[in-house]
């Protein structure tokens, strides 16, 4: 069962629960979350942020990468009622009034997004790193985004946007 059908199964014991208010790219969002609901289900299933994606469903891939607090965690495997008080950044908040963040500009301009699906847990991930660190070293980088599996890259490129973005 997809996790349409079950949150559209769950609706009747859904409106039974009071909402839960996460903070999602600087806004308030409410909505009555169950208990076990992944925070990857909550953004994109009740929040429509579709950004993050669903990969493997166990915390390998990569594809869910968002911040919460700063730091990047894999949305597959974060319950949603966790993450309550806490700032959730999805690539859908890295551009600021139309302006790419540095990492996205740097990832389009590097020619290091082919297919796009892992696009958006990479920008998450260097996001996090250059949050923390705004001069990693390659060796800092690649590990850094060493959890985030791309099928179509080297990796060369994704690397090269991210040491293009700590110069801006």
């Amino acid at each position: 069962m997809d996790t349409l059908s079950r949150a559209n199964n769950n609706s009747s014991v859904v409106e039974d629960r009071p909402n839960i208010a996460l903070t999602v790219n600087g806004a308030t969002r409410e909505a009555p979350i169950p208990a076990d609901e992944t925070l990857l289900d909550t953004l994109r299933v009740r929040f429509g942020l579709t950004g993050a994606k669903r990969g493997c469903d166990q915390g390998v891939c990569g594809t869910c990468t968002v911040m919460v607090d700063g730091q990047a965690v894999r949305a597959c495997l974060s319950l949603s009622v966790n993450c309550t008080g806490l700032e959730i950044v999805t690539v859908e908040g890295l551009a600021q009034d139309g302006i790419l963040d540095p990492v996205q500009r740097a990832l389009v301009e590097s020619g290091a997004i082919q297919c796009g699906f892992c696009t958006p847990g990479l920008a998450i991930a260097a996001r996090a790193l250059l949050n923390e660190n705004p001069e990693p070293t390659v060796e800092e980088i690649r590990v850094a985004v060493s959890g985030n599996i791309c099928r179509c890259s080297g990796y060369v490129k994704i690397v090269e946007a991210i040491v293009k973005a700590t110069r801006g």
